[in-house]
């Protein structure tokens, strides 16, 4: 029974008598709702066809509506059911040339209303986001992040680049702390000084590791010769312990020796440096501290209007930000170089001690002393083929 109510819904069934006039039709709210069904769909019925005497009818009554000239369906006032849809107040006529204007009964309405209600209970709900629509949301966001990041820093190098050029040309004014910058220059130049002694230092420990190594070399000879050659066992024999005795001693003076070098070196290329790139940072805070200062410089000699004004309050508070960073940076530097004096003192102090000690003894033949002054400075020397020693015992 659904199916054949939708075949005639769908078919749009108008009986007409042989001649093609409208017969009397039953006037009830079915009649109703066809009729504004039709008129609402227009005269385009191209591809319908109009079926005479019902679904029971024979082929003689079907009218293919391509045959039909003129609009499929007239507008008749004297017809019974628009009369009693004029009475009701249903229908309007209406005067535009495209057709009447038919207004929805309540019967239309109450059902769309009925339907609206039905979807709201439905349970539906708005779709929410999708992984992928939050992830490209993700990524934009990253993408504009870094592409603040790199604004800034083209910014911020391009004024630094502008300032660096006019310090050099003359032509831009330089922040100068006279006491601090006489400091780093003279740090500057003692590591440079160091650095030379500690590559003569290490030239000294290869040269001496060499003669070492030659000074066993010979001892091992004399003493072979010493037991091949009877008649020079005596003169091969004393100077074969000579040269084990000076082997032994250097080697106890090559320990010293590595021991100052290695201290110098953690002095240049580690409490130095470290300095120094405190000095860079520094340098590099008061580069950006002149430029800002110079832009806010040009800004405030400039006119005062809105735009201007804008600029003016982001220049003051970019200035004063790199402000503080540069004071802070001076600070820093000033302790760091106070501190590093103390400690080059104190550390020059026992190397040089050790270094003239050892070397003293060493060619004064003093074994005793030599021996004294390494375990002065707790310094140990590793004998050959001797395992490395657990990390308990090195503690």
């Amino acid at each position: 029974m659904t199916d054949g109510l939708m075949s005639k819904a769908a078919t749009m069934e108008i009986p007409i008598n042989g001649t093609g006039d409208t017969g009397s039709l039953p006037e009830d709210d079915g009649l109703e709702q066809d009729l504004q069904q039709v008129m609402v769909s227009g005269p385009n019925l191209n591809e319908t066809s109009i079926v005479s005497g019902g679904y029971g009818g024979t082929a003689e009554g079907i009218i293919p509506t391509s045959t039909v000239k003129g609009p499929a369906v007239r507008y008749n006032a004297s017809f019974p059911g628009l009369r009693l849809l004029h009475a009701q107040g249903s229908l309007v006529p209406s005067h535009s040339s495209r057709g009447p204007c038919i207004s929805p009964s309540e019967s239309a309405a109450s059902r769309i209303a009925s339907q609206a209600h039905a979807s709201a209970g439905s349970g539906l709900h708005p779709p929410h986001p999708s992984p992928l629509a939050t992830g490209d949301e993700a990524a934009r966001g990253i993408a504009v992040e870094k592409f603040d990041i790199v604004k800034k820093w083209g910014i911020n190098t391009y004024k630094c680049t502008k300032q660096l050029i006019s310090e050099r040309f003359g032509r831009g004014s330089r922040t100068v702390d006279l006491e601090l910058e006489t400091q780093i220059e003279l740090l500057r130049d003692t590591k440079r000084k160091y650095e030379s002694v500690l590559q003569l230092a290490r030239a000294l420990t290869h040269h001496f590791y060499s003669l070492v190594q030659t000074q066993h070399a010979l001892g091992d000879a004399f003493s072979d010769l010493s037991q091949k050659s009877p008649e020079l066992q005596e003169e091969f024999g004393c100077n074969a312990e000579t040269q084990k005795l000076l082997c032994k001693n250097g080697e106890t003076l090559l320990g010293a020796v590595n021991f100052f070098v290695s201290s110098i070196n953690t002095l240049v290329n580690k409490t130095m440096e470290d300095t120094l790139m405190t000095v860079k940072q520094y340098e590099t805070a008061r580069l950006e501290y002149d430029a800002y200062r110079t832009d806010l410089e040009e800004l405030s000699l400039g006119p005062r209007d809105p735009s201007t004004l804008s600029r003016l309050d982001a220049a003051q508070s970019h200035f004063q930000s790199h402000r503080e960073k540069y004071e802070k940076l001076r600070a820093d530097v000033a302790i760091k170089l106070k501190f590093l004096e103390e400690n080059k003192i104190k550390v020059m102090q026992k190397q040089l001690l050790l270094f003239h000690n050892a070397v003293s003894a060493y060619f004064a033949g003093n074994q005793h002393h030599l021996a004294q002054t390494l375990r002065q400075f707790n310094i140990r020397l590793k004998t050959p083929g001797a395992e490395k020693p657990s990390w308990l015992e090195e503690q």
